[in-house]
Parts: structure tokens; sequence; C-alpha cells
């Protein structure tokens, strides 16, 4: 993917309000940008402004973390495929990858790298950073 479109990307995503977003647990935050395209989004999980889990999906692919499973998952959606499950735009089912797909982690590094001046952004280019040295 060229730079001018990586920078598309990232310049799209916006919040969606937070009062959208519910969580049952005390002092957990979810965050939730949209990007400009269908199926991109981003959703990020903190407590006490610690980055315990995110999720990227873009095109039918997908990327997550989480705090309990300490590495990165890569995977396929089914968001491109409309059917009587998927229709309803808050359900993804994820398939996950046997072996991560390192081009598409580094896709969305480059991506999260556009949008570096903010903190949750580099909680999570951190943790994609020290993945890579594992």
């Amino acid at each position: 993917m060229e730079n001018h479109e990586i920078n598309q990307l990232g310049s799209s995503l916006r919040q969606i309000k937070q009062t959208s977003i519910r969580s049952g647990e005390a002092g957990v935050v979810r965050l939730w940008y949209q990007g400009g395209e269908p199926y991109f989004d981003i959703f990020f999980e903190l407590q006490d402004d610690h980055l315990r889990w995110f999720q990227f999906t873009l095109r039918g692919k997908s990327l997550s973390w989480s705090q309990r499973a300490k590495n990165v998952q890569t995977g396929t959606t089914d968001e491109p495929r409309i059917n009587d499950t998927t229709y309803y735009s808050g359900s993804k089912l994820i398939q996950t990858n046997h072996t991560v797909d390192q081009n598409f982690v580094q896709l969305v590094r480059a991506i999260l790298q556009t949008r570096a001046d903010e903190a949750v952004f580099q909680q999570a280019i951190a943790l994609l950073d020290s993945q890579a040295q594992t």
C-alpha cells in the first residue's frame, strides 16, 4: 500500500461518541474509531489509561491484541459478506489465522503511526513493536 493511502486511512479515523459504548467494569473505557471506508474500525479498551485490548479491522482483515493473551493475532472477518448475521454493523465474526500475517501487522503499524500524537495509538504501536522483537 502506498504512503499516501496509509496517510488517508489514518486521517479518516473519527472517534465515535463514548456514550455509545458501554463497559460493565469500573475504570474501563472503550474507544471506537471508524475510518472513512467500510469495514475500517479500531476498538481500544483501557483500564486506568493503560491499553488492555485492541482490535483493528480493515478490508476483511483483523488484528487484535489482549493483555490476557499477550500476543498479536491476525485473521479474517466476515464483514465483506452480506447475509442475515452480518447485516447488523455491530456484529463481526473473526476467524484467526494459524500464523500471524506479518505484512498486515506492518500495515496496521503504519496506519497507527499516522496518529502517533495520540496516547492510545502510541500504546498500540509500542505493543506491536514489542511483539516484533519476540
